[in-house]
């Protein structure tokens, strides 16, 4: 039996949720129809005519792509630019337009673990990690149904804590209501006051999921009305934010790391800020235009902090206290597509699956 492209899409926004992305993206389906047969799958950093060229000559039906080619509401479709006559295109041809851009930045499995895995970095963590995304969920169960109704929240995507899941807190206590007319409890009679023996149960969350995580809790739970609240947290989510910041397995001399950054990263050209004298060590980076990051590379100490779309002013603000290095925007996300054909792959079988030969960098150098 064959996918649907809302299969695909399904998997890569439980992977890369679209909760995570800036107020400003487009990360969804752009063009198409979710509920087509799924013909097959191109990947790629930027979608261009010529990528959906490549499509309609692959029989691939769902393009999938790091940047939106519809950042902003389109008011009419005359082909007048390369966006509108990209839309066009693949709607002619009945190709779906899926982006997963911001979204697949913030996440520590995501755009810049990749950059860091080409860098060979160890110990990596997420630089400036996101807060005020996640949520406690407080709940009172019937000591007897607790395990049920933990799993169920569990199940649903609760208790998550960085490498640690099924993470909660519990204590017992004593639970006391009387039942008014018209009530169908679940022990106790009406009118009559109740005790029973319960334990409340504290776990975290991600606030998108927070409506599925209590509609499971109430599913799973024995009493006609729960008593639970949900309450929002100041705390940063680990897994969650902008750049990466990791430690080269051995230091390098800053020459050296240089030559090595352009090897690894297959650049032909790197813009960076002094050389110092200092080994180099700890590394920061972001893909993308990530100078915004540049305060937290600092506060992490790092002896290089890797961006790009990096302004003539903005080099001066590293003030001598790291290497900033401008490796270009293309350049540094385009192994983003290697990473969504991995995910693919491992997770739809059998379905034809492509990386663009499409260099859509429009930049170049001499």
């Amino acid at each position: 039996m064959g996918y649907k492209i809302h299969e695909v899409i399904s998997f890569l926004e439980q992977t890369a949720p679209p909760a995570y992305q800036e107020s400003y993206d487009n990360a969804t389906l752009i063009t198409g129809n979710p509920s087509q047969d799924l013909k097959g799958i191109l990947c790629t950093l930027d979608c261009t005519e010529a990528v959906v060229e490549e499509a309609i000559s692959l029989g691939a039906n769902l393009i999938v792509a790091h940047h939106p080619i519809v950042f902003k509401g389109l008011k009419s479709l005359t082909g007048r630019n390369y966006v509108e006559r990209t839309v066009i295109k693949a709607i002619k041809n009945d190709i779906a337009i899926f982006a997963i851009h911001t979204n697949l930045d913030h996440v520590a499995h995501g755009v810049n673990k990749r950059i860091a895995n080409r860098l060979g970095l160890s110990q990596t963590k997420i630089l400036k990690p996101k807060n005020q995304i996640l949520q406690k969920l407080v709940f009172f169960v019937p000591k007897d149904h607790k395990n049920e109704v933990l799993d169920a929240v569990f199940e649903a995507g609760a208790g998550q804590i960085g490498d640690y899941k099924n993470c909660s807190f519990q204590l017992d206590g004593m639970g006391t209501f009387t039942p008014a007319e018209g009530a169908k409890p679940f022990c106790g009679e009406v009118g009559v006051p109740q005790f029973e023996a319960e334990v409340r149960a504290e776990v975290i969350l991600p606030a998108f999921l927070s409506s599925k995580i209590v509609k499971a809790m109430k599913k799973a739970h024995p009493y006609e009305e729960v008593a639970y609240y949900l309450s929002n947290l100041e705390n940063e989510n680990q897994e969650v934010g902008a750049g990466m910041v990791g430690e080269l397995v051995e230091s390098m001399e800053a020459a050296d790391f240089l030559d090595y950054l352009k090897e690894r990263m297959n650049l032909q050209i790197v813009k960076h800020t002094a050389i110092f004298d200092r080994k180099i060590k700890k590394i920061a980076l972001c893909g993308g235009a990530g100078i915004f990051l540049l305060g937290d590379a600092k506060r992490a100490k790092a002896d290089v902090f890797i961006t790009s779309d990096v302004k003539y002013h903005e080099f001066f603000d590293a003030e001598g206290q790291l290497i900033l290095c401008d490796i270009g925007h293309y350049e540094s996300e385009i192994y983003t597509k290697e990473l969504l054909g991995e995910l693919l792959s491992q997770n739809f079988p059998n379905i034809a699956l492509y990386l663009t030969k499409v260099v859509t960098n429009p930049t170049s150098y001499r």
